[in-house]
């Protein structure tokens, strides 16, 4: 090899380094003694982010730091080798395919870990599975090939080249535990398993009845990603809410999310008993209840993770780009707009029940969340990898997407403004947070009861029509001083907005219920 044409920051440099060692490494092990280097491999490459929190955590390297470390390298060390000769009770061919997948996806995790300090638990694997290519593709950066190349091409080349000599079964330990950066395997396993358990017919909630005989509008809108303490409408400092400050509509204090991912805090929002679970959707939500009682319901979607429904109007951003006028925001969330008056007016129902599911501000690439023209904080981040960028190019570029969702609420409000006198009600709440990079943390998903409050903490905003605040009795004052709320208050909100009569119903959870009490 060339020493002369090598570097350490070219990807194919490291590749031809791996394939001249590769070349030349002749030697065969058994396969207990291949078990513990392929363990040992794991160990100094896989787990450095582990070790990094234990002595950041325990305030620096000293004796008690040391000992800590040496002890959680024994438990992972005896733990991946005992999972490996579990494996191989199946069959001891597997060892080299099986570890060279492992080390592969020990890289792409390894990437993600130290770029964005998640957690692959459970909740993240489900996170990750139900993530589109498109929205994955926005995670792209040169260095994950760096990884990939470094952490796991150049180690498989490296286990092609032993010859394993094979050894008794009976020698091979059983044991099936798995810790990080392993854990997004079992995790994974975790989640597939309990997506075979989903009900395959979800249970009809209880007959309803809306006794309103007034035509009634409700458009619902789920963000994404929004935090509430960007909001200039909480106290921000920066004047992220020019439209919304203007338009009339109200901040609801203190709320929070269900989880810290779409799809678990989209199912507590339509679910009748606030369920969170991603897997426990057995009874029919909010949109199909709704519809099945007469409401016209019309789903709109720049997003994904709902659960399964029953709705005759369900329209992604690709169906409604054919009605986008405006070419700025025909691939933005403006695109869920389009066309949305002309179909609530041509709407013979009764009520007519609007959900826009936004793309919002999910990151890394917030700068491509907004049109240009709402650039208005510089300088941005421009990058995937978000460590990189200064705290203020990265608050400025999700601020500026905060912005571009005050213009697009506003724009949504101004539809219903532009009605005739019914009743009619704009509702506004994110999925979850985001972390911006406290305490080096980014983006969101992280376990719920260790996650940060910034992933939890989102805003609930809300308008209505002078018609209406007649019609619920509402005291906007009273409504103003409620002091705490959450993604539970969506179902039964929305079921008091269509004045709908149901066992199901919790007038506790309804945010127009009691201010005051319903005529």
């Amino acid at each position: 090899m060339n020493s002369s044409h090598f570097s350490i920051l070219n990807p194919a440099s490291w590749f031809s380094c791996g394939l001249e060692i590769s070349r030349r490494l002749r030697y065969s092990a058994n396969t207990i003694n291949l078990i513990i280097l392929i363990t040992l491999v794991n160990l100094v490459l896989y787990h450095v982010p582990l070790y990094s929190f234990t002595v950041n955590n325990l305030n620096g390297l000293h004796s008690n730091s040391i000992l800590t470390i040496i002890t959680l390298s024994v438990i992972i060390f005896v733990v991946t080798a005992l999972l490996i000769s579990l494996l191989l009770q199946i069959s001891q061919k597997l060892l080299k395919p099986i570890s060279m997948l492992m080390f592969l996806g020990n890289s792409v995790a390894l990437y993600y870990v130290q770029t964005y300090q998640v957690i692959l638990d459970k909740t993240m694997m489900g996170n990750i599975l139900n993530t589109r290519y498109s929205e994955a593709s926005g995670f792209f950066h040169t260095n994950l090939i760096i990884y990939l190349i470094i952490f796991g091409v150049v180690p498989c080349l490296l286990l092609l080249k032993i010859r394993i000599q094979y050894t008794s079964r009976l020698r091979l330990a059983l044991f099936s535990l798995m810790v990080l950066p392993w854990s997004y395997v079992i995790n994974t396993l975790r989640f597939q398993t309990s997506l075979l358990s989903r009900s395959q017919e979800q249970i009809l909630l209880p007959p309803a009845t809306l006794s309103s005989k007034e035509k009634t509008v409700v458009i619902l809108v789920i963000g994404e990603s929004a935090r509430a303490r960007n909001f200039s409408l909480y106290g921000y400092n920066k004047p992220t809410n020019p439209w919304l400050t203007k338009s009339g509509a109200i901040a609801l204090k203190n709320t929070v999310s269900c989880s810290t991912y779409t799809t678990a805090s989209l199912s507590c929002m339509l679910s009748h008993n606030n369920n969170s679970s991603l897997f426990s959707e057995q009874y029919e939500p909010l949109t199909s209840y709704l519809q099945r009682y007469g409401v016209d319901v019309d789903w709109r979607t720049k997003n994904w993770g709902e659960p399964p429904m029953k709705i005759q109007s369900f329209q992604k951003s690709s169906d409604l780009e054919k009605e986008c006028k405006d070419v700025n925001e025909c691939d933005k969330d403006g695109v869920l707009l389009s066309g949305l008056s002309e179909r609530i007016q041509s709407s013979k129902k009764q009520n007519v029940f609007v959900v826009l599911h936004q793309k919002g501000s999910h990151g890394p690439e917030y700068y491509t969340r907004y049109p240009s023209q709402f650039e208005k904080f510089k300088p941005v981040c421009k990058s995937v990898e978000l460590n990189r960028c200064t705290n203020n190019e990265l608050l400025n570029a999700y601020d500026n997407s905060i912005l571009y969702t005050d213009y697009f609420l506003n724009r949504a409000i101004n539809i219903l403004k532009s009605l005739d006198n019914r009743p009619r009600m704009l509702m506004y709440i994110s999925d979850h947070g985001e972390s911006l990079g406290e305490h080096g943390v980014y983006l969101h998903g992280t376990p719920y009861t260790i996650a940060p409050d910034v992933q939890k903490e989102i805003p609930f905003i809300v308008w209505m029509s002078s018609e209406f605040l007649k019609k619920e009795g509402i005291s906007l004052e009273q409504l103003k001083q409620q002091e705490r709320h959450s993604q539970e208050n969506v179902f039964h909100s929305i079921l008091g907005a269509f004045d709908v009569q149901s066992d199901v119903y919790k007038q506790q959870f309804d945010i127009f219920s009691g201010v005051p009490s319903k005529k």
